[in-house]
């Protein structure tokens, strides 16, 4: 499978950053005009990503994911732009430079690259695309594979090659594959991150030859990492099952999960459908046991 890590590229690793001065931290004067900044800045307001070029002159944050401990670094100020990390630098004030570390057993290094690519560049790979003639969105070529702005479409049979590897991951809490960009999405609404959170959900709609397995996977996935305040991925995985109803009807998985039962999900599908359907009579203006009205 090809995968592709932000920490792991030379030509992106943020470790390869200018180092800071350890004259600064020998300046009172300075350390004390930084805390005074940070205790003055509010956790939670997340600044503006991608509308100028970060900072680089800030100091360095080691960050270990995942149960292997996997090591990013990253400038403390391109970290702060989001809330969550923005506290935790916070909290590390004082600790020498070379000891300001931040840990994230439960998080997967790949989405955790993904999270730093998008602060350093506004974007995480592959880029989304703009059509403006078209007024299209589409994800970028990826060693000659066409990612086409097309809805998801599940099918019966897993289908293998580079596009519908790309958009899933091993997740280990999960223990199988899920969508990327659902976790993406669950990552980016922990870290306080709402940019990325519309960015992983319009990137996530452009792809497509997702098996159903996976699909339902990525669903329960979206209902236990988000709250039902954020309803927008929630309702991202309801409408796709809907529009691609045809293929569902006939899975067994599909089948299996429903026999199951006993989750959120699929009351909000009933009554999704439910909706759905009074939509349709609507439109039609055709009741479903009276036939056309007069």
């Amino acid at each position: 499978m090809f995968k592709r890590s932000f920490a792991a590229s030379s030509k992106d690793r943020a470790g390869k950053a200018k180092k800071i001065s350890k004259k600064s931290f020998r300046d009172d004067a300075t350390k004390q005009r930084m805390r005074e900044a940070l205790n003055d800045a509010s956790p939670n307001t997340s600044p503006s990503v991608g509308g100028c070029s970060p900072k680089l002159n800030s100091s360095i944050i080691t960050v270990a994911v995942g149960k292997d401990q996997r090591l990013f670094a990253a400038h403390e100020d391109v970290l702060s732009r989001a809330p969550w990390f923005a506290e935790a630098c916070r909290g590390q004030f004082f600790a020498s430079p070379g000891q300001r570390r931040i840990n994230l057993p439960d998080e997967e290094p790949e989405i955790f690259s993904a999270i730093l690519e998008y602060l350093y560049k506004g974007d995480y790979y592959p880029r989304l695309l703009h059509d403006s003639k078209r007024g299209t969105w589409a994800l970028e070529d990826v060693e000659g594979l066409t990612m086409k702005s097309i809805s998801p479409r599940p099918d019966t049979e897993k289908q293998t090659g580079g596009l519908t590897e790309l958009a899933t991951i091993y997740h280990h809490g999960v223990g199988d594959y899920i969508l990327r960009d659902t976790a993406v999405y669950c990552t980016a609404l922990r870290f306080g991150l709402p940019e990325l959170q519309r960015l992983a959900l319009r990137k996530q709609g452009l792809q497509s030859g997702i098996d159903v397995a996976t699909i339902l996977r990525s669903a329960r996935f979206a209902y236990a990492n988000t709250p039902p305040s954020d309803s927008r991925l929630r309702a991202h995985y309801l409408a796709l099952i809907i529009r691609s109803r045809k293929t569902f009807k006939r899975s067994g998985t599909m089948q299996m999960e429903m026999e199951k039962g006993g989750t959120q999900m699929f009351f909000d599908l009933f009554v999704a459908m439910c909706n759905h359907i009074d939509d349709v009579v609507e439109i039609g203006q055709v009741s479903p046991f009276l036939g056309p009205s007069r």
